[in-house]
């Protein structure tokens, strides 16, 4: 019972609000707090044994499910908490430096305009980059060290950061969520 995925928590006009565990999402569904359904896909969560008849009881869960919630509109407005793992996510695992792909445990947060000469922690300053990339980055910008950006940093709206931040997201949880993903140009301008 306990590897039940996540399930995509809506509000009532539809905007992703967030992951819930499925203990959750049953009492949601238990107090008739869930508005509409919308996945393609279902969870079913087995309960104890009726000493009457002698069934187990059951309820069948959605992948993903509205709540009479309106704060879904204020909510895609907000930017999302940076983490280095959203952030590792959503850079790819590359170093936005060199280019190579790395483990988790092998990256680091670097700041575009450092932290040290009024660059801030945010998704908009803050980059991907292995440990010797950062290194030889040090204290300076990217022009100042000689290292182009491979990629402009963004901050994800709130369905990218929760395509970022589930491990198991499932198909059509995914599928859902991308209808939200803001296209963009993330390469680096080009010379003409």
């Amino acid at each position: 019972m306990h590897n039940h995925p996540l399930i995509l928590k809506l509000d009532v006009g539809g905007i992703p609000l967030d992951w819930v565990h499925w203990e959750y999402a049953a009492t949601l569904y238990c107090n008739e707090k869930v508005a509409w359904e919308g996945g393609g896909e279902r969870i079913t969560i087995q309960g104890g044994i009726n000493r009457e008849t002698g069934r187990r009881s059951s309820l069948e869960l959605d992948t993903i499910i509205a709540v009479n919630d309106k704060r879904g509109g204020r909510l895609m407005s907000l930017v999302p908490p940076l983490s280095n793992r959203a952030l590792f996510h959503r850079d790819g695992h590359l170093c936005m430096y060199c280019g190579g792909r790395f483990k988790h445990s092998e990256l680091t947060r670097d700041h575009v305009i450092p932290t040290s000469r009024g660059g801030p922690d945010d998704w908009t300053n803050c980059v991907t980059a292995c440990g010797a990339c950062n290194r030889q980055k040090s204290n300076r910008t990217p022009e100042e060290a000689g290292q182009p950006l491979l990629a402009i940093p963004y901050a994800p709206n709130r369905a990218e950061y929760l395509i970022l931040s589930n491990r198991r997201i499932l198909g059509d949880q995914q599928a859902f969520l991308e209808q939200f993903v803001t296209r963009r140009d993330r390469g680096a301008p080009s010379a003409a």
